[in-house]
């Protein structure tokens, strides 16, 4: 036995359900049925709290890698600058005027390469882990 229940729609929202029920050749007492079946059943809540653990766990691993690149970048950097600061000897006062242009071209075509890169979807976070499988399985050990 059914009963007859009678429902006020916003005119998008019953647009919606005539779409459907034509599309799907379906009554649309059947449409609204199902959706409020699967809305009040206890199923929905474990489907909804599924689809949240899910996201969180994407989310989790998306913000895992960022932490690793960001470890990676920030350590690659402090040995750039370590290794920079230990090689280069100082300037000499009357070199400086060309040393400064030479460094302006430089960081021009430093930001030129940057860039590009970035516009062709490289990244040299993602490459390390690949050149450093490369380079172990070509070294040899010898014992």
């Amino acid at each position: 036995m059914k009963v007859r229940l009678s429902v006020w729609l916003n005119p998008d929202t019953s647009d919606a359900i005539n779409t459907l029920a034509a599309r799907n050749k379906l009554t649309k007492s059947a449409i609204v049925e199902t959706a409020v079946s699967s809305l009040v059943s206890p199923d929905h809540h474990d489907q909804r709290e599924a689809a949240f653990s899910r996201r969180i766990d994407r989310l989790t691993r998306k913000i895992d890698r960022l932490d690793r690149n960001t470890v990676i970048s920030a350590e690659a950097m402090a040995l750039f600058i370590h290794f920079w600061l230990s090689a280069t000897p100082p300037i000499p006062t009357e070199a400086l005027p060309s040393a400064n242009a030479k460094g302006r071209e430089r960081y021009d075509n430093f930001i030129k390469t940057l860039t590009q890169r970035l516009q062709q979807g490289k990244s040299l976070v993602r490459e390390i882990p690949e050149d450093i499988a490369a380079t172990a399985q070509n070294v040899s050990f010898r014992e």
